[in-house]
């Protein structure tokens, strides 16, 4: 049986992934983050339009703030609508990590 090196993580690099992994946590979330990996920047009414799983416009747009507050969407408004995207597009690798394991 072969050992792998410890990866020597400090705890607040732990505790980044922890609060990401808090934020995405939510199948809406997940769905948010499909939506912008394809198209950006997108309305409300647009991610709305593009999620599988229908969702209250409210409720997304409480979704988008709190993934906004949490640091890993941006936002700008044009006119009356407040259009979003990915702060850092290295997060959609989540999804090739979830792909790669048996909890698929």
């Amino acid at each position: 049986m072969s050992k792998t090196t410890p990866r020597n993580l400090n705890p607040e690099v732990f505790e980044r992934v922890a609060h990401v992994l808090k934020t995405i946590g939510h199948p809406v979330r997940l769905g948010i983050l499909e939506v912008l990996e394809l198209d950006e920047p997108l309305s409300v009414r647009e991610i709305q339009a593009r999620l599988r799983q229908k969702t209250e416009q409210s409720l997304l747009s409480h979704h988008l703030i709190k993934m906004k507050d949490n640091g890993l969407l941006v936002c700008h408004k044009s006119g009356k609508e407040v259009h979003y995207s990915l702060k850092d597009r290295h997060l959609l690798k989540i999804f090739d990590c979830l792909e790669n394991t048996d909890l698929m």
